[in-house]
């Protein structure tokens, strides 16, 4: 899709449409002068250059990156109109494109049936579900993995509810023998079972979880904002074995109560976009109120009825609705950079497990990777800690080579029980964490892990008070024109390394 081209088009669409009304000046106080727009555009265009490649490769550090050009084209196409999905005379061609895509989402998890709406952020969506979640178990409380989201103890305190941590396996996941314990006391109504953790991409048992908590008579929750769109790969048996991916979690959500996604993330779309969507039709109850200025128009249901929020940019869920146009929710349609996410992980994870310098903190479950700088001699927690810092703060640092991580704190009891020959000298550890949420990753993951292990190696010969500063060990690597650490660098060339074409194909 070429921008340049469609991008008019989008502006066009709502012009057309607008002249059946009728000439119309604009009111002179929103007129402004062309060279005064030139000049701040300028200005606008200057500190948006103050940032970090989220499109490219290099930048494997957290879960974003831009939206897919038909998202975009969708999204600037009806924000000429600025609908909102609220209530359906707020936008009826939007509130109908939306409806269609949560019908979508919803056969995704193979939900018998559903209500449910996109909302501007997982964190929306989640506090939607565990406000059901009150009202269906008064005076009950809900319990989520001690690597669940933050949110939900923040979203457990707005609600007034009791939030339950309940501890996690030696994989991250959430220990299910320790949740029966804590279902026996008869103070959960709810569990929150996580489908990619933030920090590991580790997915809870649900499979396990959703018996067990019915049989203590609770709801269960799906948490699926990050890793939702797996459920793609889940559905294909073959695919899924050659991937590494449990199907038995993925296909478990169908009988859970209700189920969180970020079509932000995985589904390509313009921050902000997540969504809700509860297998009993009926929840609408919990969200009756009424608005004597608003639902006036012929509507089975009003989104706003079946939402605690307002105003709602129908503009995502055009952008949304177009997406799916031309990348279905199948394993071959909008799984198919899934797929090629999960390759990387999988082989970087490889590659780690052979290399020196670096050590893999634990297998990948989804495609988040995350390994430490390995230690010589007998290795501490502090040591492990000051390395990975210095491999975070020298891979940005370098103008010519850069390359963005993160890290994921965690403690000493977890980083231990999986690397028991590491000293804990520490109450914890960062360790270095790798979000290859870009399908083009696959195409770089040998000069990745080249560039990352050349950071390591740096990092573990200066003693832990030395500051960071450039590397001084050169790898061979696509030759990618240098830039400013936070001024997105050009592709690779052809020749030397697959294009961002050649990689999403």
């Amino acid at each position: 899709m070429d921008l340049r081209y469609w991008l008019p088009r989008a502006a066009e669409v709502a012009e057309r449409w607008g002249e059946r009304f009728g000439p119309l000046e604009p009111h002179p106080s929103h007129l402004v002068d062309e060279a005064d727009f030139a000049a701040a555009f300028e200005r606008f265009a200057k500190r948006l250059e103050h940032n970090y490649p989220f499109f490219h490769p290099r930048y494997a550090g957290q879960m974003v990156k831009p939206p897919h050009p038909a998202a975009l084209v969708g999204y600037l196409t009806a924000m000429r109109f600025n609908p909102n999905n609220h209530a359906y005379e707020g936008g009826p061609a939007t509130n109908d494109m939306e409806r269609e895509c949560v019908a979508q989402l919803a056969a995704m998890f193979r939900l018998p049936a559903h209500v449910g709406h996109l909302t501007s952020s997982g964190t929306i969506a989640n506090l939607e579900a565990l406000y059901v979640a009150r009202q269906s178990h008064p005076g009950r409380g809900v319990a989520y993995s001690s690597q669940a989201h933050y949110t939900h103890s923040r979203m457990c305190h707005v609600l007034g509810v009791s939030g339950h941590a309940v501890a996690a396996d030696a994989e991250g996941r959430m220990d299910a023998g320790a949740l029966e314990e804590l279902l026996r006391t008869g103070r959960v109504g709810t569990v929150v079972v996580t489908c990619g953790t933030t920090g590991l991409g580790a997915v809870d048992p649900v499979h396990e979880i959703l018996p067990l908590a019915r049989r203590y008579g609770a709801r269960v929750h799906v948490d699926a904002a990050y890793g939702g769109f797996f459920a793609l790969l889940a559905a294909d048996d073959a695919l899924a074995a050659s991937l590494g991916v449990d199907t038995a979690p993925w296909r478990a959500i169908a009988g859970c109560d209700s189920v969180t996604v970020d079509p932000h993330k995985h589904g390509l779309q313009p921050y902000g976009c997540g969504a809700v969507l509860f297998a009993d039709p009926g929840i609408g109850r919990h969200f009756a109120h009424d608005s004597p200025y608003t639902y006036f128009t012929d509507a089975e249901l009003h989104l706003g009825e079946i939402s605690l929020e307002c105003s709602r940019a129908g503009a995502s869920a055009a952008a949304l609705w177009l997406t799916l146009q031309l990348l279905p929710l199948t394993a071959q349609g909008l799984g198919a950079g899934l797929a090629a996410s999960r390759r990387a992980a999988l082989a970087w994870a490889a590659l780690i497990e052979d290399s020196t310098e670096l050590t893999l903190y634990q297998e990948p479950q989804l495609d988040i990777v995350t390994y430490f700088p390995t230690v010589a001699g007998v290795p501490a927690l502090s040591a492990v800690d000051a390395a990975g810092e210095r491999v975070l703060r020298q891979g940005m640092a370098d103008e010519h080579d850069p390359v963005y991580l993160s890290v994921l704190r965690v403690d000493a009891a977890d980083f231990t029980r999986r690397h028991p020959g590491v000293r804990a000298d520490a109450g914890g550890a960062r360790v270095l964490r790798s979000v290859l949420i870009k399908p083009e990753a696959q195409g770089w993951v040998a000069p990745l892990h080249a560039r990352v292990c050349a950071l390591a190696a740096s990092a573990t010969r200066l003693p832990a008070d030395v500051p960071a500063g450039p590397p001084d060990v050169p790898v061979d690597r696509p030759d990618v024109p240098a830039g400013p650490p936070d001024v997105p660098v050009d592709p690779p060339s052809p020749s030397s390394a697959p294009s961002f074409e050649e990689s999403a194909r």
